[in-house]
Order: C-alpha cells, then structure tokens, then sequence
C-alpha cells in the first residue's frame, strides 16, 4: 500500500513570496528595477575596462570577471522569480530546478575563489610592487580566471548527480525563491545522508582555503600598510583594496549569516532574507563600490559624460 501512494515526481512549485499575497506586483516591480540596476551597473564596468586602456590591468580584469558572475548569478534565479510575482509561474520541471540548482551553486563557487584571487592581486600590489607586473602577467591573469570558472563549474557535478536520482514523494512545494540545495534536501523520500556530507566536504574544500587564503593576504596587506611611514602613503596604500576589503566584508558577512546561524535561528523566513541579500543586494552594490572608490573609473564616467 505504501509503494501505491507513492506518486513519481515531475516538477516542484517555488512558491516565492507567499507571506505577501498583496504585494506581489509591488515586489515585482522592486525586484524588476533591481534586476536593470544590476545588469545596466555590471554591464557598466564590463564596457570601461574594455574601452579604457588605462583599465587594462588585473584589478580590472578579475574585477570583469565579478561583473560577469553577477549578471550570470541574478540572471539564474530573478527572471524566474520576475514569472512567479507577475503571472504566478511557479511550477518548475525537474531537470529546469536542478539546472537553476547547478548554475547557482557554480556561480558560488566561482565567487569564493574569485574573491580570493582578487585579494591575492592586491597583496602582490602592495606588498611587492616592483615585481606586481612581472607576478601578476598577463598569461598568469588569464589562466588564474580560467581555473576559476572551470574548477567552478565542475564543483557542484557530484551535488546534481546525487540529487537527480533521489526519489521525490508527497510534498512538491519549494517554499524558497528559486530551487535552493538544501530545499530540495527536504523534500526527498530517499535517504539524503550521502548527499549532505558530500555538501559539507566539498564546501569546506573550497570555502575554507578560499577564507584562509583572502584572510591571509589581507594580514600581510595590513602588516605592510602599517610599515608605510607617511599618513599619505598609508590612505594610498589601504585606497587601492579598500573597495575589494568592502565586498569581502559584505560577501562573507552575508555567507556567514546565511549558513553559520545557530539551528534555533534557522527559518524559512530568515533564509529567504539572507539568500536575497547574497544573491540580489550584493550584485547590485558591487559595481557602485567601484564605482565611488576608484579614480580611474570616475575619471573615465565624467569623461564620457562631458562628451554627451
């Protein structure tokens, strides 16, 4: 009798925002604008590295790379939720909710490592800059951003592959705003033992070198501003990471919030919240950080204003 109840699954429903039946045109439109600023500010800093020669360095270039998995990342999980809010498009077939599941978990991937790469270029930029050119070439640029996408991409594989043949039963509801992990987790009817200790191993395989790798370049960064003896030397040293150190703080703060909360503050509520502050409000801000912190690029903005 038992096996008889059971029904084989072939799509989930992401039910959003349900709290908010009253808002969902309001939150709709909100998170439309978001979605332009994100891909009118992303695709802003894409355009000035490429235009400005003066912009063709490594900063600029892993900084690119950021801008293109922000578009990527917000382009994985906000069209959808764009569907859900207007025309309450929430059913998702199977093999869509696991793509949307891989791309988002390679995105996240990618982001853990880029920012360490970056945070390594800014420890050579301070810490050796006489050799900064010779380290931080072009050929080392393009094969350490490569690695990264490609090692991002091939990360969450095992993850997939486990849960596309996990058997769903009974409820078919993702009460989340796109198929997260550890949603689809407890929607299984099949034992998710195997699939959450390969989650913890290999997020700690890249997450935790990816921390200690950015940690450890930023005490090296501190320790050698500290040396500089002028109080201009120093605003020009700390002036050229502070905006990478701002993305830092706000990435790992947000990861920290999302997923190293005690259990007794685990709720559904509160994950949506921290998975929209991760996933929409980071992307959002990124290219205005650079935006207002570096000279280059101002100086480049109010050249093309001027000419309009």
């Amino acid at each position: 009798m038992e096996e008889e109840n059971l029904t084989t699954v072939t799509e989930f429903i992401i039910l959003g925002f349900p709290e908010f039946p009253d808002l969902q045109i309001p939150l709709f439109l909100l998170f439309l604008l978001i979605y332009l600023i994100i891909l009118m500010g992303n695709l802003t800093i894409i355009a000035l590295t490429c235009l400005d020669p003066r912009l063709h360095t490594p900063m600029y270039f892993f900084l690119c790379n950021l801008s293109v998995l922000d578009i990527s990342s917000t382009s994985v999980t906000l069209p959808k939720l764009l569907d859900i809010l207007l025309r309450k498009g929430q059913h998702i077939s199977l093999r869509c909710c696991f793509t949307q599941m891989y791309f988002f978990l390679c995105f996240a991937s990618v982001e853990f490592i880029i920012i360490s790469v970056m945070a390594y270029d800014r420890y050579v930029a301070i810490c050796y800059p006489l050799h900064y050119t010779i380290i931080m070439n072009e050929k080392v640029c393009i094969l350490m951003a490569a690695g990264t996408w490609i090692f991002g991409f091939l990360d969450p594989v095992i993850h997939t592959a486990l849960l596309s043949h996990f058997s769903y039963c009974g409820s078919i509801e993702i009460n989340h705003f796109f198929c997260d992990l550890s949603a689809l987790l407890k929607l299984s009817c099949t034992s998710t033992s195997t699939s959450e200790s390969v989650t913890y191993i290999l997020g700690a395989f890249v997450a935790l070198p990816c921390f200690s790798a950015t940690l450890t370049s930023y005490v090296y960064i501190i320790a050698n501003i500290r040396k500089i003896s002028s109080v201009e030397g120093r605003r020009k040293a700390f002036s050229t990471c502070s905006s990478h150190l701002t993305i830092v703080i706000l990435f790992y703060g947000t990861i920290m919030c999302l997923y190293m909360r005690p259990a007794s503050m685990q709720t559904l509520d509160l994950n949506k919240l921290f998975a929209l502050l991760y996933n929409v409000l980071i992307p959002m801000i990124n290219p205005f950080i650079y935006s207002l912190k570096n000279r280059e690029v101002k100086r480049f903005l109010r050249k093309v204003f001027n000419r309009k």
